[in-house]
């Protein structure tokens, strides 16, 4: 007989907490290994010994050596600092207007938004800012995505009749299409569960 739908979704869950668990033990090991430590404010930073090692492997500029290409879209690339910095202030004021209003916990921006690797010692200056650049615009769109996914599951928790590519976690838990029933008897516990953070 094969499995519901429901318990699929729930073995998912279980490896997916598995996986965290592994990513987290493998985390904590190359921490060890690799000399990183916490600051009092919990940040990774380095111990002085680990950090003169990291140095003997970085890169000068070579700013010379930097192909022609990659020279020209550079103003493509940090020209988008702009629009994501827009993002970002707008998806703040947004959840916090709207979140606030609705009674639904807002998305702690910190948890998307990590910009860590410029204490790496063996990162020149101009990969240290790439790193930052990346680091926000990818956190940017992650915070922009779960504040748009907690807006559409208390608005309109329903899947698409199409197959959508990339959807937010959230989505899988939303109706199915067409099912009205399930929609009427279910909206109400979809804002609830976004009340406590769920």
């Amino acid at each position: 007989m094969a499995e519901s739908l429901e318990h699929l979704i729930d073995r998912l869950r279980e490896v997916e907490a598995q996986i965290e668990a592994a990513f987290a033990a493998r985390a904590t090991d190359h921490d060890a290994k690799h000399a990183v430590e916490r600051d009092a404010v919990g940040k990774p930073c380095f111990k002085a010994d680990a950090l003169r090692r990291q140095k003997v492997h970085r890169k000068t500029l070579g700013l010379a050596r930097v192909p022609l290409p990659t020279l020209l879209t550079m103003p493509l690339i940090y020209g988008m600092v702009l629009p994501l910095v827009i993002l970002d202030v707008s998806i703040s004021l947004y959840q916090l207007g709207c979140f606030t209003a609705w009674d639904i916990m807002r998305v702690k921006r910190s948890d998307y938004v990590v910009i860590d690797r410029h204490r790496l010692g063996y990162l020149n200056l101009v990969q240290k800012l790439n790193c930052a650049f990346c680091g926000y615009g990818n956190g940017v769109i992650a915070y922009a995505r779960e504040v748009t996914a907690r807006t559409e599951q208390y608005w309109c928790p329903i899947k698409h009749a199409l197959k959508v590519k990339g959807s937010h976690e959230r989505y899988r838990d939303f109706q199915a299409y067409g099912d009205a029933e399930g929609y009427l008897a279910n909206s109400g516990a979809y804002r609830e569960r976004l009340k406590r953070g769920l």
